[in-house]
């Protein structure tokens, strides 16, 4: 019998591993197309059956970060031997021409773009955590009149879809002068991740004991002192936990940043549909502008991996 469990068992492991990697593929086959489009030269981007053995080239990224125009006809061999590198790659490859005016690089607006998500996506992000987590620890730890009314209310800003409020929101701006500006979108960001914040905030501080804090308080620490050197340590694992979603809600948000923005302020996700243009879309440029705007928050979930699977389990504190 005992022998039967255990062939039983290991087929179900067997099945259990095949299932996981059937499940790791599909999701990550999107990953790998954007990645290998973006180092694809542009006559396979889109070729039937897809290109799967190719030389990769980084042409897409030089046609991504830098201005372009038109040329009219094919460079002579003394203008291809005068060209930057990186124009004879774009020069190799299709029929523009990277603007270089007068040997100084001239940048495209992707850069920019690309700057404005990270400014407003970490700043908005240590707002949302910090004012969370201080309201978190005052819905966990004292008694108010209220107190569900408030939580629901905290949490009800979250029950609209962010198309429905952008309309008001972008009135609103205007009249205030916030439009396309990053302080515009700190703010409507570090709101809308706000309510997020300290409802999963709440949870893991609700299972830090109120021991620890006493114990603090007994020895002679004020109650600020004790939230920073006893609850703020035992919270550094949800902490990170909430940092990622926030980061990762700002830093993909697109509905405000297409209303809210123009040129100054606008992020990544709204410039890069328009790199589709009116003719014969550059799949290559578009897929490399994905593929850079996919790093940061790789990079950033995986160096808070740990904290984070820890975190789905709100802490391992226990009274």
């Amino acid at each position: 019998m005992a022998a039967v469990q255990t062939t039983s068992e290991r087929a179900l492991n067997k099945v259990a591993i095949i299932s996981v990697l059937i499940v790791t593929i599909i999701f990550l086959a999107p990953i790998y197309w954007i990645v290998s489009t973006s180092f694809k030269p542009r006559n396979l981007a889109t070729t039937v059956p897809p290109t799967i053995v190719f030389e990769p080239e980084i042409s897409p990224f030089v046609k991504l970060t830098l201005r372009r125009s038109q040329l009219r006809e094919q460079p002579t061999p003394e203008e291809y031997a005068a060209a930057p590198w990186w124009e004879r790659l774009v020069f190799d490859g299709g029929e523009k021409i990277v603007r270089s005016g007068r040997g100084e690089v001239q940048l495209s607006g992707y850069p920019s773009r690309f700057v404005n998500s990270l400014i407003i996506a970490i700043t908005s992000t240590v707002l949302a955590v910090a004012m969370g987590t201080f309201t978190a620890y005052g819905f966990s730890r004292f008694k108010m009149p209220g107190e569900q009314d408030w939580l629901f209310f905290i949490l009800s800003t979250r029950m609209l879809p962010p198309v429905v409020v952008a309309i008001p929101m972008f009135l609103m701006y205007r009249a205030v002068g916030l439009n396309d500006t990053h302080v515009g979108l700190i703010i409507l960001y570090t709101a809308f991740n706000l309510s997020f914040s300290v409802w999963l905030m709440k949870g893991f501080i609700d299972e830090i004991p109120k021991e620890y804090e006493e114990a603090a308080l007994v020895d002679g620490y004020t109650r600020m002192e004790a939230f920073f050197k006893v609850v703020l340590p035992e919270a550094a694992t949800g902490i990170a936990a909430t940092a990622v979603f926030c980061f990762i809600t700002a830093w993909n948000e697109y509905a405000f940043a297409l209303i809210m923005t123009r040129r100054d302020a606008q992020t990544a996700p709204p410039f890069i549909p328009s790199q589709v243009g009116s003719g014969l879309p550059d799949w290559t440029v578009i897929a490399s502008g994905t593929f850079l705007f996919l790093l940061p928050v790789a990079i950033f979930t995986f160096l808070l991996r740990n904290h984070l699977l820890r975190g789905m389990s709100f802490g391992a504190i226990r009274k």
